[in-house]
């Protein structure tokens, strides 16, 4: 059989819209090539405007945060410490109290503990802060604590973010929170029904035990840390050394 002749393509005809060769499909337009230097110049302005409304956010939000946090502390305080008359401030510098922190260190994360004093400007007992991973994740904690006497004088969850339900009742179950009040130091957790009436026995949360033994695993280690410095310290003329010979309080002394 013979092959029938090829009828060549018209070189008259135009080409097919996009570019393509006549007959054949259409090719989409071709795009100028992007400069590398542009490229960098888009991402390196957007990444400069990003992080200056980013510092810009904080600026403004960061004081406000601080503010409130300092709020709910002083609040706490004067929970824990059954509303004393006056909190001062002390940082635990080398072993001892001090009335600054120590060289270099930050105001806001130095270690330190807050006096309550009554209206005869006696010493109540000290509000104490301490945070340690539970279930979920960190358990903030804030106690009051008499070191003459030994004892908690009550417990306040600051921060947690255990499970709804079940590990917030360390801060949802009264029962659990009224159980460190007067308690004898070290604590000692308990099932429920199982204790022996000790002063020191804390009934933990069915259900809760790793977030409730955390509480109070916190209490215990930061009574542990700091006896050596409360015991050692005089609350009196602490007292004495913060209001100044006057009897007015010194700047940083906080006030109920």
């Amino acid at each position: 059989m013979k092959e029938l002749p090829q009828v060549a393509d018209d070189p008259r005809a135009e080409p097919e819209p996009g570019g393509g060769p006549p007959g054949g499909p259409p090719q989409p337009p071709e795009r100028p090539p992007t400069s590398s230097a542009r490229l960098i110049t888009t991402l390196a302005t957007a990444g400069a405007l990003a992080g200056l409304v980013i510092v810009l956010v904080f600026g403004w939000a960061n004081p406000r945060i601080q503010a409130y946090r300092a709020m709910v502390l002083r609040e706490a305080i004067q929970e824990v410490l059954h509303s004393p008359e006056s909190v001062q401030t002390w940082y635990v510098v080398d072993g001892a109290l001090s009335e600054t922190p120590a060289a270099g260190a930050d105001t806001i994360t130095a270690e330190k503990v807050h006096l309550g004093m009554d209206g005869d400007g006696q010493p109540i007992g000290y509000a104490i802060t301490g945070q340690e991973p539970g279930f979920q994740d960190f358990i903030l904690v804030i106690f009051g604590y008499d070191p003459d006497a030994g004892r908690v004088l009550a417990m306040k969850v600051l921060e947690s973010k255990e499970t709804p339900g079940l590990g917030d009742k360390i801060y949802k179950d009264s029962a659990f929170v009224a159980g460190f009040e007067q308690a004898a130091s070290p604590l000692e957790g308990v099932k429920i029904g199982a204790g022996t009436g000790s002063e020191n026995e804390v009934d933990m949360i069915t259900g809760a035990t790793i977030s409730s033994r955390t509480v109070i695993g916190i209490i215990n280690h930061r009574i542990e840390a700091l006896e050596p410095v409360l015991s050692s310290a005089d609350p009196t003329a602490s007292a004495a050394s913060a209001t100044g010979a006057s009897g007015a309080p010194k700047p940083g002394e906080s006030g109920s």
